[in-house]
């Protein structure tokens, strides 16, 4: 089959205009194509259908083409194994017409792919052998069963279950979504009798191309002329010649000079316009865009493209949305390859089928390493059927320059009798690898622990590429843990990348809940993304630690040259590609409804070859000594962001003295029904006499419902004494406590100031946090407003990707991987300065005194299908804390502290003790 992108570079066409513009081209000498099917998910075509089980059985109805029937409403749904109605089968019926001019043609129906075996009839006649296997292209010459001029009917039986027990333990017996139905689309094929049936490329970095043509009805004595050209239409070659052999192939050779190879940094594309030549004249001429591009693994080395190693940093794919399960469009796949590149990706691994061509054109075009695979989910297929399917996917996907290995089943559903098929069809020889298994000179074990890796640097003698690791469940894996992996896998010499367990979450809108979004409890909620591709905190953790360019630089000190230190982490690209931008901003205070001021912006460059490291100097004005924040943005060449960095120039306790209230008074002091009440400025402070805990505050328009410490988060201390006292005209509140950790807090209260709390704790040993927490009613609680690192969560294992400004968030109960408004209420945030509680009552602010304090929001709930407790890193029992430190979280698979030193639990092993200050801003 050639032009094997074209399905996508159309829409779906009406039968009409078709038959019309087909009149006109009859004669013309290239594939002419017509759609009985629509051509994605957004545009279909109404077909008859009968399902035998489950939602609207037994009746004929309509159904849209291509789709998966379940997501029309029809039949069951199953996830991993096919345990209701295995039997399920579809019955479509569709009506078509052929033009009488078409009758001198060869015609092909085509599929692009149906779940599972499909039987196919024109006119009551088969068109072919039952196929086999769901994700794979096929087609059958329908020439003889033809009504030219008139009317056709198409009949498609597709069963779920395949009467090939292989297929059914390779496909639907697997940790996804089991769907049924033809999702992708269909269409008619028409070629001349003579005709060229495809090719197969090998071009080439160094501009060496040769071409597999394979021609049906030619003979010998033929010539295949082929010539490369620009993807608009420029001559980079002459032509180039060779009589057709014996045979259905013939191949041509030629050195293409001053070609520009493709990489994932510079994505070049040329067309190869190859043309059978008769004794009448041209018979068919066909169109094939490629890339010229050398793949190669080089054993106890790495693997090379185009000379240089490789670095994947990669995710894996499923081919999914929620409303139309596997039936896509382009529009989706330039939608999550933007994505992918956007998180500073360069390869992706399909998981773990071949995905729709136009996802693979989207990869040629934008540039992303592929890894392609065949499916078998820790089972596989038979020699007799896997071979007929390893031929399906590498003809339909050879001349992707995208693809640069093959994955021959996944996690054990290897069959190795298949090992030799890829290269015969891939006249590239790329690598054929095991996923999970060392095979082929390379280590691709999923979800290893931190000491694994270790050892492999130690000992490790395979090239190594996990390709799946840091399983995402919920919030937990990908961004956290992936800093201390990254940097260890680094060390190893022979290392090739990594890719992410998963690109989003596998949410179905099933029609037989409203199409309310299941995830399967704890099987599918792996995603960086949402269903519906909503970013989670991880996400921008990953664009950071896999910027091309690394600043290392963590804090500016007072006398700040401007000299960042910068590394190169491009494979192919010079930074003086790249641009940089930088700005000084003022942030506005609390309670301001002003926006953050730019006070000074300018641009910044450097030469420096991949893997160098360099120093980039910005030209800083004065400015910088009254600004609060430096943001530092990275721009590729294509003018995409890479990341932006932020440095705060200001420490916490700025803030705090610009803060003055009018004194109103003298303070003064009340015990009351177990209570001890302060009088300061209008506001009263309510302490239990019993605890010394905070029991309320209520001003002139509110009662605040602050109360419940502040504790020592984690440890339980007994009241020994609640001292109060005078201070010269400040008021101080000390409770004395006794228990295991030494802790000790003063409240002072001073006319015309906002109300200051001290502490001190010393914790020895391991902990999950420390710090101080007090409580707040949730259901009070409307929204945040705060000066830190932001907008999301983060957890001691997954710092990086948040910028430090002025955040804002309205209250939500979002279970990350459960309901999808990102980003999260609930949570620790980083580097907080300052936060305002929105709350029904009266909003109220706190000032931290030192840099580095987290605050505990409220308490992320724990997911309903979370399985262990990996992922639900503990929580100190109030539910507003201010933290010195907070607890990591885990992976679907491993505990945290199997995730290397940023994991671990926090540890203090030295008598100093910790020391903090707050200040409360109730007016």
């Amino acid at each position: 089959m050639m032009n094997l992108y074209h399905p996508y570079k159309m829409k779906a066409l009406i039968v009409s205009v078709f038959l019309t513009l087909f009149i006109v081209n009859v004669n013309a000498q290239s594939t002419q194509y017509q759609y009985l099917s629509g051509t994605d998910k957004d545009h279909t075509v109404t077909w008859d259908f009968l399902v035998n089980t489950g939602m609207k059985s037994g009746v004929w109805s309509k159904i849209q083409v291509p789709s998966n029937w379940e997501q029309q409403g029809f039949g069951t749904y199953n996830y991993f194994k096919d345990t209701q109605n295995p039997n399920e089968q579809g019955q479509y019926r569709h009506h078509f017409s052929v033009p009488a001019a078409a009758a001198g043609k060869n015609t092909f129906i085509v599929f692009e792919a149906s779940m599972t075996d499909t039987e196919v009839k024109i006119n009551g006649q088969s068109a072919g052998p039952i196929h086999q296997g769901g994700f794979y292209r096929f087609k059958h010459d329908i020439t003889k069963l033809l009504h030219y001029g008139g009317d056709n009917l198409l009949e498609v039986t597709v069963s779920k279950r395949s009467t090939n027990e292989s297929v059914n333990q390779a496909e639907r017996k697997a940790d996804f979504w089991l769907f049924g139905g033809i999702f992708r689309p269909v269409y008619l094929e028409y070629v001349p009798k003579t005709f060229i049936d495809r090719i197969a490329l090998d071009a080439k970095a160094n501009g060496n191309l040769s071409v597999d043509v394979f021609t049906m009805n030619a003979g010998v004595g033929n010539t295949i002329t082929a010539r490369v050209q620009t993807l608009n239409g420029q001559s980079v070659s002459q032509p180039f010649t060779v009589k057709t052999t014996a045979g259905e192939k013939t191949m041509l050779h030629q050195l293409i000079k001053g070609v520009l190879p493709w990489n994932p940094e510079s994505p070049n594309l040329y067309n190869l316009l190859v043309t059978l030549n008769g004794p009448k004249g041209v018979s068919h001429t066909v169109k094939q865009r490629f890339g010229f591009r050398t793949a190669e693994l080089r054993p106890h080395d790495g693997f090379y493209v185009n000379n240089k190693k490789v670095i994947f940093k990669g995710v894996c794919r499923h081919s999914e949305w929620p409303e139309s399960g596997r039936t896509l469009s382009k529009d989706i796949s330039l939608m999550d390859v933007r994505l992918m590149k956007d998180m500073n990706m360069n390869a992706v691994r399909m998981s773990h089928y071949p995905p729709d061509q136009h996802f693979l054109d989207v990869c040629d075009s934008l540039g992303l390493f592929v890894l392609d695979e065949l499916t078998g989910w820790q089972a596989k297929y038979d020699t007799e059927v896997g071979r007929k399917l390893v031929k399906e996917l590498v003809v339909r996907d050879v001349n992707h320059p995208s693809i640069v290995i093959w994955d021959n089943g996944n996690e054990g559903g290897f069959n190795t009798a298949l090992d030799g098929d890829y290269g015969k069809y891939d006249p590239q020889n790329r690598l054929v690898i095991h996923p999970w298994e060392r095979f082929n000179g390379t280590d691709t074990k999923h979800y290893p622990d931190l000491n694994y890796v270790t050892n492999t640097v130690l000992y490790g003698q395979d090239v190594y590429f996990p390709t799946e690791f840091m399983h995402g469940l919920h919030d937990g894996g990908h961004g956290a843990g992936l800093e201390d992996f990254w940097s260890q896998m680094l060390k190893y010499p022979r290392f090739a990348g990594g890719f992410l367990w998963a690109f989003h979450d596998e949410g179905v809108a099933r029609t037989d809940r409203n199409g309310a979004i299941d995830i399967q409890g704890n099987a599918a909620p792996d995603g960086i993304l949402g269903p519906h591709r909503e970013k989670e905190g991880s996400y921008y953790t990953i664009k950071e630690l896999w910027s091309p360019v690394q600043i290392s630089q963590q804090f500016i000190p007072d006398n700040f040259d401007g000299n960042l230190e910068v590394e190169n982490n491009y494979i192919y690209t010079d930074l003086n590609k790249c641009a940089f931008t930088w700005k000084l901003v003022s942030l506005p205070l609390p309670g301001s409804a002003m926006p953050a001021k730019n006070n000074a912006t300018g641009n910044a460059s450097i030469s420096l070859a991949p893997g160098g490291k360099g120093v980039l100097h910005l030209s800083l004005p004065n400015s910088i000594k009254t600004s609060d924040v430096l943001y530092l943005t990275a721009y590729d060449q294509y003018k995409k962001e890479l990341f932006t960095w932020s440095w705060s120039l200001k420490r916490p306790e700025d803030a705090i003295s610009k803060l003055i209230f009018k004194s109103v008074g003298i303070i003064d002091t009340l015990l009351q029904e177990g209570s001890l009440i302060v009088k300061a400025d209008g506001i009263s402070y309510y302490f239990d006499t019993k605890t010394g805990y905070l029991q309320k505050i209520v001003t002139p328009k509110a009662t605040i419902p602050l109360s419940g410490g502040p504790v020592l988060a984690g440890v339980t201390h007994t009241l020994k004494k609640l001292s109060r006292y005078f201070n010269g005209t400040d008021y101080i509140v000390e409770p004395l406590y006794e228990g295991s950790s030494q802790f000790n807090i003063r409240w002072t209260f001073s006319p015309g100031k906002p109300v200051k709390l001290t502490y001190q704790y010393n914790r020895r040993g391991e902990f999950d946090y420390s710090g101080i927490s007090f409580n707040f009613p949730e259901d009070q609680i409307t929204g945040m407003r705060w000066e830190g690192r932001g907008p999301y969560r983060v957890w001691k294992n997954r710092m990086k990707g948040q910028q430090f400004g002025v955040w804002h968030k309205d209250y939500n109960n979002t279970i990350t991987g459960e309901s999808w408004n990102y980003p999260e209420f609930k949570g620790y945030h980083a580097d907080v300065y300052w936060v305002t509680v929105e709350n029904k009552q009266a909003p109220f602010t706190v000032y931290t005194g030192e840099q580095g304090i987290f605050m505990q929001m409220l308490k992320p709930a724990k997911a309903a299908g979370a399985g262990n407790d990996n992922t639900n890193p503990p929580f100190p029992e109030g539910n507003l804390g201010f933290l010195n430190t907070i607890s990591p979280i885990g992976t679907k698979f491993q505990s945290a502290d199997k995730l290397g030193p940023q994991s671990q639990k926090n540890m203090q092993l030295n008598y100093t003790p910790t020391q903090g200050s707050l200040w409360f801003d109730f007016k």
